[in-house]
């Protein structure tokens, strides 16, 4: 399932969609994190913002 561009409110709170300019800084935000970091977290544990939470220590 894609996501609709046009609707660029809130992002998705359960998915991180690093390909996305506007989730990437909402959770880069929201995570505390820089950019290379979410991507990193991303990669090893999933789009889960649960399990990159915790993979982070969030």
């Amino acid at each position: 399932m894609s996501d609709d561009k046009n609707k660029t409110g809130s992002p998705d709170r359960d998915r991180i969609d690093v390909n996305t300019d506007y989730e990437r800084q909402y959770w880069t935000r929201a995570l505390g994190v820089s950019e290379q970091q979410l991507r990193d977290a991303v990669d090893q544990v999933g789009t889960s913002a649960d399990a990159v939470r915790r993979h982070l220590g969030k």
